[in-house]
């Protein structure tokens, strides 16, 4: 960390879409309205898990960590954003600016772990049912620690070596929260072994998860093209399609942004996919894709309604 005693950058300046002036007011909208229908669909989810007997099972306690994620995830960088478009505060401290780059990293890395975590579940569950719970009751701990540390200690290795490129000048970020790309490409000094740190951290946190998903995804639709009847080739892939589409999409723009070693004036764009779109999407296909959370879900919905009536009716007799 010595060449931060040569930083004279003290804060840095975000562009974000600039570019797109006469939009500003409906990209407030509708990044707001995304962010308040992210955050309530995965506290749903996280509450319908938590709260029914039935959902407690490690699968759905893996979805309800993935909701709690996806919920820190994009605190860490709408809300900046929403200041950014309506109140034209696009500056952020040199500290806070960092602090924001570990805390998204970390996020991030979490969920590229946790989904290759509800991967191996998924592969255990349909390859070898009859050991899955005593096998299960075994490694959970392990399983839902480990995303944990390896997305901390990956995130940690990201910031510090980020962090201690110098940074003289200038300060404008082509992003619109701090990002590990935009900020290397602002250093002063030489970025070879800051790249090179980069290019295997991401490696580790985003292209590995990704293979092992891959690998447990080809033994998973082998041991389905086994089963006679179609009934339980559909029984058994239904249970992690979810899964796949959560997968496909996230890995999908990551891999675009990260898994490439030059800066690229389309990489907010691809940002903007993965941070606010993704996380919105989620909570539904979880919710309309899970034949089991759906299930709980409209029941709770049947019982909100009867006790709303309820209420209605004692109310009209008083």
């Amino acid at each position: 960390m010595a060449n931060l005693n040569h930083t004279t950058v003290t804060e840095f300046i975000f562009t974000a879409f600039e570019d797109l002036q006469q939009l500003q007011i409906f990209l407030f909208i509708l990044v707001l309205m995304i962010y308040a229908t992210c955050v309530s669909g995965n506290i749903m989810i996280y509450l319908l898990i938590k709260l029914d007997v039935s959902l407690h099972r490690a699968m759905y306690y893996f979805i309800s960590e993935f909701a709690i994620l996806e919920i820190i995830f994009v605190s860490i960088i709408i809300p900046k954003f929403l200041d950014i478009l309506i109140a034209g505060r696009n500056k952020i401290s040199f500290v806070e600016c960092f602090l924001q780059l570990y805390c998204a990293d970390a996020t991030g890395a979490v969920e590229c772990c946790l989904l290759a975590v509800m991967t191996f579940d998924r592969h255990l569950a349909i390859t070898n049912p009859l050991h899955y719970f005593p096998k299960m009751s075994q490694a959970f701990t392990k399983l839902a620690v480990f995303p944990w540390i390896a997305g901390l200690v990956v995130a940690s290795v990201l910031t510090i070596f980020t962090a201690s490129l110098e940074y003289c000048g200038p300060n404008m970020i082509n992003h619109f929260f701090c990002d590990l790309t935009p900020l290397q490409s602002l250093a002063c000094s030489n970025t070879y072994v800051t790249n090179m740190v980069t290019s295997i951290a991401c490696i580790i946190g985003i292209l590995l998860p990704f293979v092992i998903i891959v690998g447990f995804y080809i033994d998973i639709i082998m041991k389905v093209l086994e089963i006679k009847t179609a009934d339980g080739k559909h029984k058994a892939f239904s249970t992690c399609f979810s899964h796949l589409i959560v997968s496909s999409l996230w890995f999908g723009t990551t891999f675009i942004v990260y898994i490439k070693p030059s800066d690229s004036q389309h990489d907010k764009f691809f940002a903007f996919i993965y941070t606010i779109v993704t996380p919105l999407l989620n909570p539904f296909i979880y919710t309309f894709r899970n034949r089991d959370v759906k299930h709980i879900f409209f029941k709770w919905l049947r019982n909100l309604s009867s006790w709303i009536k309820d209420k209605l009716h004692i109310s009209t007799k008083a």
